[in-house]
């Protein structure tokens, strides 16, 4: 199927910019955003423009040169789906985080924003699917690649609640509170795991056991995100002051944090299954 030259995967890929760049234009004309949410919903937004701006610019103008000279030349399928499928994950979150915060009975121009951003999600979702089933065996576009793309999704949400949660408090945090903190910081980057599977084909790589690597990691995340699962609780909870004037705000950003430290504790888990399988299977 084309349209004036256009495949349908760049047709969606025009739409995804255009319902991006709308839902980034309108909050933009009221200034910039205060609220750790509101940023995180842009920042969703610039990089679902950008994503779609890259693959689009080099699957059209690029990708012959590339297959010739580009050291991802064998993953470039597996990369753009999985960089799709990634961005269709970012602005669901994006979606749901600014239909709940922003958007309300009298919201007209917040209510516009929101259809933008679920329009962006629906249609960079269907791209993902059609990628999918041309690319079946890429390890970005697989099980174990979405699963550490949602990490590090969930990671920044993560992130973005913590500082919802302590913006402007100006007592000093308790050690537990730090720690898991710190927990959160030293697992983000599960990035560098899936920058080692792009760069595979690099002879200098080829010496390292990825599966090895990814199995003393996600042994690692899984014991320290246990740790923070069962002290966050305990700390947020225990600090808590319900006579501050933002406390409902706060509540709400603690069990954002709780819920999202199990979220993550289930992924890392499941992935350190799914790595063991593989690393027997390859002895």
């Amino acid at each position: 199927m084309a349209l004036c030259g256009l495949s349908l995967n760049q047709c969606l890929r025009i739409l995804e910019m255009a319902f991006c760049a709308l839902a980034l234009i309108i909050p933009m004309f009221r200034g910039s955003m205060s609220s750790p949410y509101g940023i995180w919903c842009e920042f969703v937004w610039v990089f679902g423009l950008i994503v779609a701006v890259v693959i689009f610019v080099v699957e059209k103008c690029l990708v012959d040169k590339l297959i010739e000279t580009f050291v991802l030349k064998h993953t470039w399928d597996d990369l753009s789906c999985g960089l799709t499928l990634l961005s269709s994950l970012m602005l669901l979150s994006a979606s749901l985080i600014y239909c709940t915060v922003f958007v309300c009975a009298t919201c007209i121009a917040d209510m516009i924003c929101a259809i933008f951003s679920i329009l962006a999600c629906v249609v960079y979702l269907l791209d993902g699917v059609m990628l999918k089933l041309k690319c079946p065996e890429g390890y970005l576009s697989r099980v174990r690649g979405i699963l550490r793309f949602t990490q590090a999704l969930v990671a920044c949400l993560l992130f973005t609640a913590v500082y919802s949660c302590f913006k402007g408090v100006e007592n000093r945090l308790p050690a537990g509170l730090i720690w898991c903190i710190l927990v959160y910081v030293v697992c983000f980057p599960t990035v560098v795991v899936i920058l080692t599977h792009l760069q595979k084909c690099v002879d200098l790589l080829k010496c390292c056991d990825l599966n090895k690597l990814e199995l003393v990691f996600d042994a690692v995340a899984v014991a320290l995100y246990v740790s923070a699962a069962i002290i966050w609780p305990v700390f947020g909870y225990k600090n808590y002051r319900r006579d501050s004037l933002t406390h409902e705000n706060r509540i709400h950003d603690l069990n954002l944090v709780t819920v999202m430290t199990y979220v993550n504790l289930g992924l890392y888990v499941a992935d350190l299954v799914l790595t063991l399988i593989v690393f027997c299977k390859n002895r």
